[in-house]
């Protein structure tokens, strides 16, 4: 059957599509994508954004520093719950995809999620007295629990906006929500972190080096968790009768593999997930070592980590403001580029000016406003270009459904929730390699450690994240779906 001959089919009606949004009404429409949908849809991303927050950027430095497993171990812990993860997330991708209940495909798993993780989080940060081999097995074994059980939330909750709207741009707008809430969830907590948690003492003068701040830090995390995850279930629960309903099929192992081969194939898809990937892991190498650039590197209080961290708020909100105007204007594929290189220019400048002399030293007054101007104008547009991407995925649902019949959100969001964990799995490893190259020591003290150390971690994080970036740039220069190509899928589906 050709591409025209499966459209025209699937645009047909046929008994098991009757439900799909492309029979909604004009008013059931404007309510799905209306404001306070987007709200509640988006404030879901706050457990993911606790969840991700807590993996890529405290997690590792708590494990080492605090708990004082070797870093090469704690690295080794993470990437293999990355690896059960490339197992799980399409599992649940795939499984959501055609699941017939009277709560939909999506909303059993989230529901099913919340309590869950939120116990197996508490359970990760709150490890008990073991020697280090068994605490190694001890981490491995939480941090499962923990991806496994956010998997069953992230991955049937991002595949909705394909569902809520088929609309160009309010598939970023929606992304937009989802994002702003994540990062905000992420910087609370951070906020949070290092503004109330991790208070110094007369043992631990290094706020983020006492452990006791962390065991108020986890309870918070998990109430968090779980709370916003019902809350969003909840919020989006009435449309379940507008989304789209799987047919009736028996199950045959060798024709669920066959489909999903025929899905994950895709063109524009397989590039932009290899392109998402190879950024996400240089993205991860970053967020690993950033506690450890701002400890050892540029020498920082628990209260200046604060403050840079308290001025990343304006960040998330600017990019939820400016990335859908954006791709109005460039299209999103060129939005994406530009976003991704002029980000990255702003997260490389301090450091690279520190190793060739003309950055303030530490102490100085300048260097903290400095670090934040910086450090500011990067997160927002890494944020605004992380919402493009997502949008971006979002359009291959159609094309993918006009050459298969079926449509895979699970199954494409699982890909791109992998990818996202890539950042505090894969590039968090990497990042564990490049400490253990540079022999950084355990248990370390800003005010003695040697510093070529630092410097030395510096040096090696250059080439490692440029090569990553100039990998995601060519991959996704190859992506092809265009707003004009997205507007023809849907007349051809006959939901123009």
């Amino acid at each position: 059957m050709s591409s025209e001959e499966l459209a025209r089919s699937v645009a047909s009606g046929i008994a098991e599509e009757s439900r799909d949004s492309a029979h909604t009404s004009a008013s059931s429409r404007a309510e799905m994508a209306s404001t306070r949908t987007k709200v509640l849809y988006g404030a879901g991303s706050i457990a993911f954004g606790v969840n991700d927050q807590s993996f890529s950027y405290i997690l590792p430095f708590f494990y080492n520093q605090v708990i004082g497993l070797p870093a090469l171990w704690v690295g080794t812990a993470i990437a293999f719950a990355m690896a059960f993860d490339a197992l799980a997330d399409p599992v649940v991708g795939q499984v959501s995809d055609n699941l017939r209940s009277r709560f939909g495909r999506r909303h059993p798993f989230m529901y099913a999620s919340a309590i869950p993780v939120a116990l197996c989080y508490l359970l990760l940060w709150n490890p008990p007295h073991l020697a280090p081999a068994t605490l190694f097995y001890f981490l491995i074994g939480a941090a499962v629990l923990v991806r496994t059980f956010i998997t069953l939330y992230e991955i049937p909750s991002s595949s909705l906006v394909a569902e809520l709207t088929p609309d160009y741009h309010q598939r970023t707008s929606f992304f937009a929500f989802r994002s702003l809430f994540a990062w905000l969830g992420g910087l609370a907590m951070s906020l949070l972190a290092f503004g109330v948690f991790f208070k110094p003492d007369k043992t631990h003068p290094i706020g983020q080096l006492n452990p006791h701040g962390y065991v108020t830090y986890s309870i918070t995390g998990a109430i968090t968790i779980a709370l916003v995850i019902v809350i969003s279930a909840a919020g989006t629960h009435r449309f379940i009768p507008n989304f789209a309903v799987p047919a009736t099929k028996r199950f045959h192992l060798i024709q669920v593999l066959k489909e999903m081969y025929e899905t994950i194939s895709h063109g524009s898809f397989l590039v932009l997930t290899i392109s998402a990937l190879f950024s996400a892991i240089a993205a991860g190498v970053l967020t690993a070592l950033n506690i450890y650039f701002n400890t050892f590197f540029w020498g920082l209080s628990a209260g200046q980590v604060f403050f840079l961290t308290a001025a990343l708020v304006p960040a998330a909100i600017i990019a939820w403001m400016i990335a859908t105007p954006i791709t109005r204007v460039f299209g999103k594929k060129r939005a994406a580029i530009g976003l991704w290189i002029v980000a990255t220019t702003f997260y490389w400048y301090p450091l690279a000016a520190r190793l060739a002399g003309f950055f303030p030293e530490n102490g100085s007054p300048l260097l903290v406003p400095l670090l934040l101007v910086f450090g500011t104008i990067g997160v927002t547009l890494s944020i605004a270009d992380d919402i493009v991407i997502s949008s971006m995925l979002a359009d291959v649902v159609e094309d993918s459904e006009l050459k298969t019949g079926r449509r895979s959100e699970g199954l494409f969001f699982a890909a791109r929730s992998l990818v996202i964990k890539a950042v505090s799995g894969v590039g968090g490893f990497v990042a564990t390699l490049l400490l253990a190259i540079v022999h950084f020591p355990a248990h370390a003290d800003p005010a003695t450690i040697d510093p070529e150390i630092p410097k030395h971690l510096a040096l090696v994080y250059f080439p490692t994240s440029f090569g990553l970036y100039c990998v995601a740039l060519v991959c996704l220069s190859f992506y092809r779906i265009d707003r004009a190509t997205h507007e023809e899928n849907l007349r051809k589906l006959g939901r123009a």
